[in-house]
């Protein structure tokens, strides 16, 4: 009988988290026995929490809110280049008594959007935002191929100092970028992102009319129940042709960290289904 694997999710709160759900049923079709649990970490046990974690033989870990920079700092000797170009990590597991970290944000971000039939390649993508969900997603976009990035923010002066850190740290995708405040947004964009708190807060964005296309594809990474949010309706009646929430990122995030822990690709959309309809349910 295969031993069962030790995983977990920390941050605080933690309790409405739906990694271990999504993580049981990746392992139900990689055919592996695990165990996934929600551990709220107090605010000042963080690094004391993780590493009694794999010390007591725990195979990875995911980390969220507040917690990424932290696990950044206990990951610095050995993070990825996702890692480093996020500025976070989501994602810790060791190798040889060394604790690793990666950013599977973005790559969750960039397989959705293909999942939804737009391939970033070549096209015109305008990001709304520069905290800590933009920078993650930028690098996976920028390497996708993108013809043009634009980083769009109620603070211009944050979201210029995202473009040149990023533009300095990988210089090749320098002359792609742009930034600038939501007065700035000239012309129609292919791929339009959210990457804003506005949706949690109902709030809607700034933004100037004519900016999607009958192409355009406008992705929020606030999800809930309905599919939509304060943004994606504010898309809709500027004539987006597509609009998705970000349930998808988070599915495909996660597939994303299943795979770093086991070398085990799983197929994420029947397991995005079943997430869509137990928030549906309200289970």
């Amino acid at each position: 009988m295969n031993a069962v694997l030790n995983f977990a999710v920390m941050g605080n709160p933690i309790k409405h988290s739906y990694s271990p759900l999504l993580h049981t049923l990746f392992a139900q079709q990689a055919g592996i026995s695990i165990s996934y649990e929600k551990i709220l970490v107090p605010l000042d046990q963080f690094r004391e929490t993780v590493n009694a974690f794999f010390k007591e033989g725990g195979k990875g870990l995911n980390i969220t809110v507040p917690f990424k920079l932290q696990a950044y700092e206990l990951a610095a000797n050995a993070l990825s280049v996702r890692a480093r170009a996020a500025g976070s990590v989501n994602t810790l597991w060791t190798e040889n008594d060394l604790i690793h970290g990666c950013n599977t944000d973005g790559v969750g971000l960039l397989n959705d959007i293909k999942r939804l039939g737009y391939s970033p390649k070549g096209k015109k993508i305008l990001l709304l935002g520069s905290g800590g969900a933009a920078r993650g997603a930028l690098l996976p976009l920028l390497e996708s191929g993108c013809q043009q990035l634009m980083v769009a923010n109620r603070t211009p002066a944050k979201a210029i100092e995202l473009v040149t850190h990023i533009g300095n740290a990988f210089p090749a995708y320098a002359s792609v970028l742009s930034a600038g405040g939501f007065d700035e947004i000239q012309g129609r964009w292919d791929i339009i992102i959210n990457a804003t708190a506005s949706s949690l807060q109902q709030d809607r964005l700034p933004l100037p009319t004519g900016l999607f296309s009958t192409e355009s594809l406008a992705y929020d990474m606030v999800y809930n129940a309905e599919n939509n949010t304060p943004f994606l309706q504010q898309a809709r009646n500027d004539g987006a042709r597509l609009t998705s929430d970000g349930l998808g990122m988070l599915v495909y995030q996660g597939a994303e960290s299943f795979f770093i822990w086991n070398q085990i690709r799983v197929e994420p959309q029947p397991v995005l289904d079943t997430l869509r309809k137990q928030l549906q349910t309200g289970q």
